[in-house]
């Protein structure tokens, strides 16, 4: 029933209860698993606003990047500990959402697996989160877990 499954993770709580429903979702069906960690591109101008100054000025984007390796790859290892065989990673930049609704679409992933809160801001709640439009814009099915 499920071949190929997308499961996105930000470090959360929710996303590593995900992280288990989708190993055993993976392993009931020998399903090969994607993990994308995707983070949102801060321009230079949105960076020269922050009022935190980091003692390594670095890029924005180059620490999101770097932040969003670790995560997947601590969620590789933890999906590999649970009995996942089939894992690889991925790590995007964009709009979450979105850019994992057309990498499911693009990819042709049979079910998104992922938690219903995760690390969002001030604008998940005014906009609505995450999952909630993961769930609202996919062509797949979707498994939200709490």
């Amino acid at each position: 029933m499920f071949n190929k499954i997308l499961l996105p993770v930000d470090g959360s709580e929710p996303a590593m209860r995900a992280l288990t429903v989708a190993a055993d979702v993976a392993g009931r069906y020998d399903a090969e698993m994607a993990v994308i960690c995707v983070y949102r591109h801060h321009s230079p101008l949105e960076s020269s606003l922050s009022m935190v100054r980091a003692t390594d000025p670095s890029p924005p984007d180059k620490a999101l990047s770097e932040h969003a390796r670790e995560v997947v790859r601590v969620a590789a290892e933890e999906l590999e500990r649970l009995g996942a065989r089939k894992v690889r990673t991925m790590v995007k930049r964009g709009p979450p959402a979105r850019t994992i609704v057309n990498v499911a679409r693009d990819e042709n992933f049979d079910l998104i697996v992922l938690g219903s809160r995760g690390l969002g801001d001030v604008e998940g709640f005014l906009l609505g989160s995450v999952s909630h439009k993961v769930t609202s814009l996919a062509s797949c099915p979707c498994l939200t877990v709490k």
